[in-house]
This record gives C-alpha cells, structure tokens and sequence, in this order.
C-alpha cells in the first residue's frame, strides 16, 4: 500500500468514486477529496476509467455522520405514489414487486422521499423508481438474465463465498458481489450472506436492497445534484462519459425519459442536470 496521505482503500467491481466517498466520508459529494496514491485528485475524466484493483486513497479523520433526522411531511413514498399509480407505471410487472413490499422497505428508511422540500421528495420517487424500471424491464426480472455469470461474482478478500450460493444480480437495482450482500445484509440485520436467494424470494427484502443501495448513494445525489448523478452513480462506467457506447448511451437515456414520465404522473419538474 502506497498511500502517504489517508487511508488506503482498493477498488471493487461496481464502485464510484461517488459510492466510496458516501460510505467512507458520509457525503457522496466529498468524492474530490479522495486522491490518486501520488497525492493528486481525480478529474471528471477520471471518475469513468476506475479500475477494479486499483489503490486510491481516502483521507484522514472520516468519519460518517448518523443519517439526519426525516425533514419532509412525515408520509414519505407512500404520501407520494399511490397504488393506482404504482400499478399503473408498472403494468406488466411480475407479481413478486408488489406495492406493499415497497412501501413495507420505505418503513425501514424513514427519510426515502421524505427530506427536504415536497418537490424534492418528488423528484426522488421518480428517479428511484425510474432507474428501476430500467434496472428490471419495468419490474418484470428478478434475477440476473445472463445465468452463465452467475457464479463469478465471488471476491473473498473480505467475506467468505458460501458454497453452493452465487452473488448474482437479484431485486430492484440488482444487488451483487458477496461483499455487497454481507454489507446490505449488515445494515438490515439480515444475513445475506448465508442467504442470498432471500433477495429473489421476500419482495420486502428485495425492495429494502434496493433502498440501501439508494440511500447510501443516490438519495443525496438527487436532491443535490440533479437525475444525472443517479445514473453516474449506478451504472456511470458503462453509460456516461466519453468511453460509453451506443448502447450504454441508449440505456442513460432510457433511464432520463422513464424520469422525465415518472415526473409528470407525480406532477413535479424534473428539475436540472438529467444526463450524466
């Protein structure tokens, strides 16, 4: 480890510079702070060529904040996307999404939609449920399509494969890797871990994967950022920047028109910054 200043930290398949400074400074905004092991920051160009293995270092004396208390009415996503209107974005969806397993994972993240201003609680109902839609074929796919991957996403630098399990892509916004299953698991008090196929199984849970990833990333994105930091943040190497290809371009943009939909339904401006 080369890092003279801060803590060295390696890259893992899925991270951004934006999810490491959420997790490891509390602000998915300080990712600026986060320096190059020669003690040079990042650039905008650099935040798209990440590799997985490589050595960044984080600064000194982090520590992550508790989460605020809720600033909204105090209702939350249910306040602001009804049933009938679940349903009827989500049309062909499989029976496993059901709306009260959504609104059943909203209770265990208080201030999902439910911080800041009522057009900002808005806003964030239609980029979660937006970068879904894309995510799952608009709730139709539970697991991963491509089953010949889905025994690769093991790394047992930090937590052991169970075997006979895969980490595969499963729920909302596709929760994968072991080390993310025993993290998310962590933080619901849940062993993911052992259990994984839990993901693919209790519609609750599967929605309380997605919120976690959320909340820890893209919940503050939204309201300080714009709908682009969401897409950066959850699929950025792929859709955004100069090395996307046509079709991660394509994928982005079906990301902001489902977004821009979603807004008008729950009547609210998309606000700034749509692409990434």
């Amino acid at each position: 480890m080369s890092c003279t200043l801060g803590n060295s930290y390696i890259i893992k398949a899925g991270d951004t510079l934006f999810i490491i400074a959420q997790q490891q400074l509390g602000d998915g905004n300080r990712w600026r702070e986060i320096l190059k092991p020669d003690g040079t920051p990042f650039t905008d160009a650099d935040t798209s060529n990440l590799q997985v293995g490589q050595e960044i270092c984080i600064p000194n004396g982090s520590v992550t904040p508790p989460p605020p208390p809720p600033t909204g009415n105090g209702n939350g996503f249910a306040s602001i996307v009804s049933r009938q209107t679940f349903e009827a974005i989500f049309p062909n969806r499989n029976g496993f999404y059901s709306y009260d397993g959504l609104v059943t994972a909203t209770q265990k993240y208080p201030s999902f939609c439910n911080e800041g201003s009522d057009e900002q609680c808005r806003r964030e109902a239609a980029a979660f449920l937006a970068n879904v839609a894309q995510e799952t074929g608009f709730l139709q796919y539970i697991d991963e399509l491509n089953t010949a991957v889905w025994g690769n996403y093991c790394d047992p630098t930090t937590y052991p494969c169970v075997q006979g399990k895969t980490y595969h892509g499963r729920g909302p916004i596709q929760l994968s890797w072991n080390y993310n299953y025993a993290t998310c698991g962590a933080a619901l008090g849940i062993d993911l871990l052992n259990n994984p196929d839990l993901v693919s199984t209790d519609s609750a849970i599967s929605f309380m994967t997605a919120l976690w990833f959320w909340m820890t990333s893209c919940h503050d994105a939204i309201r300080n950022s714009g709908f682009g930091m969401t897409i950066f943040i959850i699929n950025g190497g792929i859709e955004c920047g100069v090395n996307a290809s046509p079709e991660g371009r394509q994928e982005a943009q079906n990301r902001i028109n489902f977004y821009l939909d979603f807004c008008q339904r729950l009547g609210v401006s998309p606000g700034e910054n749509l692409s990434c």
